[in-house]
């Protein structure tokens, strides 16, 4: 028998803004007490499922019966700006799309972000880290590690996997962030502009290859006629996007995180090999990704719950990160331990196609910046530092640093 969810009410809307810019809201302790799936009425006053069971999110992730596809209806906008988004073609790669759709476009990348591939760029990235350490070192206290770090270390470092002259960022820093303005106007220049540039930079490739994925993507798929240019533009803006925006907040807030927990930036300080596991446990704790929205394609029971072919879904990420199900202490942070199977990079199918490179940055940043800067801390009362939403994500728009 199915199991009946409590109606939502003004307690129940989704998103649930965060009391702390480092972790979820306890808001979700609600959900979990009432069971696995809840409803939730979100911005347009839709209704949707919400799940926060760890097990649940899991299996949901990775059953065929629901769809990632923004275009379906039911499917489940977070809020008007992602609407929009989905609106503009940004999600018909990778992000939006279904298999078998979705497999043919995913075996085009894989061998371009293996393990092996990602771990010949460690060099790159560790020289990356220390030129941004020695120029706040160099300036002296204080600094503002989203500006100075935290951002352009992934922006850098995506930039040199892709073969995109970073000199270029104000072409594409911008626009990428313009994507997620409530203005549709203003967001749909935004993305005129990236379509422009990474066109006109795919052109250029043609005619005078280098070094990077998009020149390998070049000569492997497009000269073929196994990817047109148009997907390749979709896919180097996804790639740059959600390679430089997503790791930047893991980095700005994970700093966060680490500075209000003195004894576990002590841990690392004392242990750098703690670095490795602990980017699974900052990845946990910050659960950059509140929800991962799907829409059921045909009717699901699971765990006494009926899902109606039709419904949103909203998988839960960060709830299902603070389940005792995944860690037993799940509102603590301990680098020493590493939860591997969170959700920060989501799972089954499109489980983050970019982790290995994420990870490498990550683990690089925490094991850096403890041993270079040990007695790095807040320049600034917690409570001054400004965040911001921005598309599904928290993030630091200053960190004020001091050492």
């Amino acid at each position: 028998m199915s199991t009946p969810a409590a109606a939502p009410d003004e307690s129940r809307s989704f998103p649930i803004g965060r009391q702390c810019p480092y972790r979820p809201s306890t808001g979700y302790d609600a959900f979990r007490a009432e069971g696995p799936l809840s409803r939730v009425r979100l911005y347009d006053g839709r209704e949707v499922w919400m799940v926060t069971g760890y097990a649940e999110a899991r299996a949901l992730l990775a059953d065929r019966r629901v769809s990632i596809n923004p275009r379906l209806d039911g499917f489940p906008a977070l809020s008007a700006e992602m609407a929009e988004l989905e609106s503009t073609g940004y999600t018909d790669v990778l992000i939006g799309v279904d298999p078998p759709l979705h497999t043919r476009q995913r075996a085009m990348l894989i061998p371009s972000f293996s393990v092996r591939r990602m771990n010949a760029l460690r060099p790159a990235i560790q020289d990356i880290i220390d030129q941004r350490v020695d120029a706040m070192l160099a300036a002296g206290p204080p600094a503002e590690l989203v500006a100075d770090f935290a951002l352009p270390v992934p922006s850098m470092a995506v930039c040199v996997l892709l073969g995109v002259p970073y000199e270029d960022r104000a072409a594409f820093e911008g626009p990428a962030r313009g994507l997620f303005d409530p203005d549709p106007d203003r967001a749909s220049e935004a993305m005129t502009s990236l379509t422009e540039y990474f066109g006109q930079l795919v052109r250029a490739k043609e005619r005078s290859p280098g070094t990077g994925l998009l020149d390998d993507l070049i000569a492997e798929q497009v000269r073929k006629g196994t990817l047109s240019r148009d997907e390749l533009v979709l896919y180097a803006m996804l790639m740059l996007i959600a390679g430089q925006d997503t790791t930047a907040n893991v980095i700005s807030l994970g700093t966060l995180a680490l500075l209000e927990h003195p004894d576990q930036f002590a841990k690392l300080c004392a242990d750098p090999d703690l670095a490795t596991g602990a980017v699974e446990e900052i990845m946990r704790y910050v659960s950059l990704i509140e929800a991962i929205s799907r829409v059921a394609l045909e009717d699901i029971d699971i765990s006494g719950y009926h899902i109606k072919a039709g419904e949103g879904v909203l998988i839960g990420a960060a709830a299902a990160n603070f389940s005792p199900a995944l860690v037993p202490t799940p509102d603590e942070l301990d680098v020493t331990r590493s939860p591997r199977h969170h959700l920060g990079f989501g799972f089954g199918v499109h489980q983050c196609i970019g982790q290995n490179l994420a990870r490498i940055e990550l683990e690089l940043a925490f094991r850096t910046l403890p041993q270079r800067m040990p007695n790095l801390r807040l320049a600034v009362p917690a409570d001054e530092i400004r965040t911001s939403v921005t598309g599904p994500m928290e993030r630091l728009t200053t960190l004020p640093v001091t050492w």
